[in-house]
């Protein structure tokens, strides 16, 4: 039989939902209590995010000034995608330019950390202080009367791409904008929490990076998620260091950009209402217990009783201490679906042996295998993955209330993630 005459059914193929073009996007209604899944996945969502945030009117953290202890030290990371080297120049000033070639845009600078006299692009030798200035460039007059580059060409005029930089208590931010308010204004009433950790010279101690196969605002809520605490972290709940029967308190800055929270252990609170809730908490494991509580042991460093603050600065930055140990995180955008959070830890210069030790034990409390932020990494991977591609759906955010103020200082509530997505829809331009 010939292929003509076959009588054979050709199966339909059911046609997959067309995705909204990017402009034609309409956030739900209800504002800033709900966020579409939509804005977890879609690339064209993504890309901009790198123009209107990261490279936008941000203060994005770069690191701590003591990384780059020395005239000559250096150190490159990202803002968002963007490659970025912060140096130390030779009079002790700190500046940040992009890790780009000026000519052909190569990277400069391929190590994560080191001192060096200039930067120098390994393609054509282009050279540039460490203030990102053109200092010199390969066969700039050409050889035997020929090649060369233009006769008006200046070096003056083809430095690296150079950023604002501003620092608060040894740390250290970038911004590509000259309209953001300085720093700590930037930062307003959240700075104290820096203030309050960051009181003496600090010295670096490790770090940890980890890959999270999740967008990064769906980590970005996480620190700013005051309650979820004592409900996903059993380590928590169990042993104590954070209740949501404790004393304890939020801050955000005016704008909503920016917030920490604090709680203090050992200062329970029963009630019935607690005591009902608590029960249904698989959190709350009585039947668990350590073989070594060494871990468990902390002093009162700041005289606060504080046993637990958690601090975030949009888009980027999270600042912790969680008992005695102290860390950054730097939330770095890798692609619509993942992301990478660096954790540097940190103590203070004048700590003795014994408090160093203290510190790296209680590190094993948080980064990418930690007692407790293990946890925060696995659900926003489960949440990425329920997601899907984001074509329908969206987050219910009304613990505490619907509108920006509503939750007020209580950690019972989400009123940290409303302000996040009222800034969010303002710098994207989101309706």
């Amino acid at each position: 039989m010939c292929p003509q005459d076959a009588k054979a059914t050709i199966p339909i193929v059911p046609v997959a939902p067309s995705i909204a073009p990017t402009h034609e996007r309409k956030w739900p209604a209800e504002g800033s209590s709900r966020a579409p899944y939509w804005v977890y996945t879609d690339p064209d969502i993504y890309a901009q995010e790198q123009a209107r945030i990261f490279q936008g009117q941000t203060w994005n953290y770069l690191g701590l000034e003591a990384e780059v202890p020395e005239p000559g030290s250096f150190k490159t990371t990202y803002i968002g995608e963007q490659s970025v080297v912060l140096t130390r120049a030779e009079d002790g000033s700190l500046h940040a330019v992009l890790n780009r070639c000026a000519h052909r845009g190569n990277m400069v600078c391929r190590e994560a950390f080191g001192k060096a006299k200039k930067l120098y692009c390994v393609y054509h030798a282009w050279n540039y202080n460490l203030q990102g200035d053109l200092t010199h460039a390969a066969f700039a007059h050409g050889l035997r009367g020929e090649g060369g580059l233009p006769k008006d060409f200046k070096n003056s005029e083809h430095g690296l791409r150079k950023l604002r930089v501003d620092t608060l208590c040894g740390l250290v931010f970038a911004s590509f904008s000259d309209d953001t308010p300085p720093l700590e204004e930037w930062l307003g009433d959240v700075a104290q929490g820096i203030r309050r950790v960051l009181h003496k010279p600090l010295k670096v101690l490790g770090y940890d990076t980890q890959r999270i196969h999740a967008n990064w605002k769906a980590y970005h809520e996480n620190p700013r998620d005051s309650y979820h605490a004592n409900i996903l972290h059993t380590f928590y709940g169990t042993f104590g260091l954070s209740r949501q029967s404790q004393e304890s308190g939020m801050t955000l800055d005016a704008s909503g950009r920016h917030v920490y929270f604090y709680t203090k252990a050992g200062t329970e609170k029963s009630s019935k209402d607690f005591d009902k809730t608590a029960s249904d908490l698989r959190s709350h494991n009585e039947g668990l217990k350590l073989e070594d509580p060494s871990i468990l042991k902390w002093r009162d460093e700041f005289g606060d009783g504080v046993s637990v603050q958690i601090l975030t600065a949009y888009p980027s930055f999270v600042l912790h201490q969680i008992a005695n140990s102290l860390a950054t995180r730097q939330l770095l955008p890798k692609g619509p679906g993942q992301c990478d959070l660096v954790w540097t830890y940190f103590g203070f210069e004048d700590d003795d042996e014994a408090t160093t030790q203290v510190r790296l034990t209680q590190a094993n409390l948080a980064g990418s295998a930690g007692m407790i932020s293990v946890e925060d990494a696995a659900v926003c991977e489960m949440m990425q993955k329920a997601m899907a591609d984001g074509q329908s759906g969206e987050s219910f955010i009304e613990m505490g209330g619907k509108d920006l103020v509503s939750g007020g200082s209580s950690k019972l509530s989400e009123r940290a993630i409303r302000n996040f997505w009222h800034n969010y829809r303002h710098d994207m331009g989101l309706a």
